[in-house]
């Protein structure tokens, strides 16, 4: 198979984002739409991938340090065609296909790549992908045969009326071995309306020396850059849409599919439901048969199976629920087990402890783990029974099968099979609420008499 690279465009200053993030970075399902795009390519496995770069270069060479890409600058910005080019080096010694993309078009697939690296393979000196979108728009025009031979390739700006009448547009990805990408760029001039230097221009100066230029086309929704607010939020809503229809394909269940939202790494088992209303965050893993209320947000947990969640409970990074159990309504975890068929039924903080099987957490029982400075463990045993509105401060061990009495404030390690009670004494003063009705009653009578 021949090598493969990718040139990925990332250095203008997207402006229409009105943002100090840079464009490329605006994450779609908590990923950043780059790494989105960066993911899709690394299944092509490519020799190397140059990310050319130039506003806020700083935030891209941070968000990139832990990855095997290498960047170029690009600056001045004198259009496509130059910033491809400014790879070259990042690029020297490679042999094989370069693709050239762009880092605000996440949602290209692996499979969209290969059907490009295909035309390549069955003659042709240079592959371009194409769409029909419903409205062309200001898109640069693909004029080719009924079999795909590109004749000419025109900028909006620089095509004619009957040019802009055809509604094959140019995705702006291209493809071509090193040995034609490099002289075919180094070819291309500005001489057009803008004064650029045009990547399309790399299949019009193939043609130009009898090469053979191939369209391959997709779906538009595959290849829509994404330049403003707006279109990040139509990207959101088709990742989220595919992702929605994904899930129910697999054997999960969602009640009302629009109101549920994935993470990009969102694992999700059959016989899964899910209620309206329900956020996903990163890092969340669902097991088989978990039933998931309405109005839960929940990031960073693992949830087995037979497990419940909700409804309005929140699952914080760190939150694990193994089989069978149970967190009710205002309920919170945080860097927490709960156990086998453990239960923490409502208006409940559990963080920083492990919950033992079938252990019972009461209503307003809060787990204080922090003391300003440190953060401090709770560990309670199996079968054991929480009262309500309990307090347990931290580092405390609730023994198996223990019971913590009802609005007790817990300190000290509560040894297995006992009950700890802490309360303040309870005085009874016979007769005293009556007096002091008939006293409050006798002086609101006597006020509004005076009036």
């Amino acid at each position: 198979m021949t090598d493969f690279a990718a040139i990925i465009l990332a250095a203008g200053k997207g402006t229409r984002m009105k943002s100090d993030l840079h464009k490329v970075l605006h994450p779609i399902a908590g990923k950043p739409m780059l790494m989105h795009l960066l993911d899709s390519l690394a299944d092509l496995s490519p020799s190397r991938t140059v990310v050319v770069v130039g506003d806020k270069r700083e935030q891209l060479d941070e968000a990139l340090a832990d990855r095997e890409v290498s960047t170029a600058l690009q600056d001045p910005q004198l259009g496509t065609a130059h910033a491809a080019l400014q790879a070259k080096d990042a690029l020297a010694g490679f042999s094989g296909n370069i693709l050239v993309c762009f880092g605000d078009c996440p949602m290209v697939r692996a499979e969209t790549v290969r059907k490009l690296t295909g035309a390549l393979e069955n003659g042709a000196k240079v592959a371009v992908l194409g769409f029909r979108p419903e409205d062309p728009l200001q898109y640069g025009r693909i004029i080719a045969d009924e079999s795909g031979r590109v004749i000419k390739m025109v900028e909006f700006k620089d095509a004619s009326d009957e040019e802009r009448a055809c509604d094959l547009c140019n995705s702006g990805l291209i493809i071509a071995h090193s040995d034609d990408m490099w002289p075919l760029l180094e070819a291309v001039g500005n001489d057009n309306a803008q004064g650029e230097y045009y990547l399309p221009d790399v299949a019009t100066g193939a043609i130009a020396r009898g090469d053979t230029v191939q369209v391959v086309e997709t779906d538009a929704a595959e290849v829509a850059g994404i330049n403003s607010r707006a279109e990040l939020a139509a990207a959101e809503a088709q990742w989220q849409a595919f992702k929605r229809e994904e899930a129910m394909a697999n054997g999960a269940t969602l009640r009302a599919p629009e109101t549920v939202f994935f993470s990009w790494d969102t694992e999700i088992g059959r016989d899964v439901l899910v209620e309206p209303n329900v956020v996903f965050g990163p890092g969340v893993k669902i097991a088989d048969d978990v039933h998931i209320k309405a109005f839960c947000h929940i990031e960073g947990a693992t949830i087995a199976s037979g497990a419940q969640v909700g409804p309005f409970a929140r699952l914080r990074p760190g939150a694990v629920m193994l089989e069978g159990s149970f967190v009710g309504n205002f309920v919170e975890m945080k860097k927490a087990v709960l156990g086998k068929g453990a239960k923490a039924s409502h208006l409940s903080y559990i963080g920083d402890a492990t919950v033992g099987a079938n252990a019972n957490i009461g209503a307003g029982t809060i787990t204080c783990n922090y003391d300003g400075y440190f953060k401090y463990h709770t560990e309670i045993g199996e079968r054991a029974f929480i009262g309500s509105n309990s307090a347990l401060v931290a580092p405390v061990k609730i023994g198996p099968d223990a019971i913590v009495a009802a609005g007790s404030t817990v300190s000290r390690d509560v040894g297995a099979g006992d009950l700890r009670m802490v309360r303040g004494e309870q005085i009874v003063k016979p007769g005293w609420a009556d007096r002091f009705h008939d006293t409050m009653k006798k002086k609101k009578a006597a006020a509004k008499k005076d009036k």
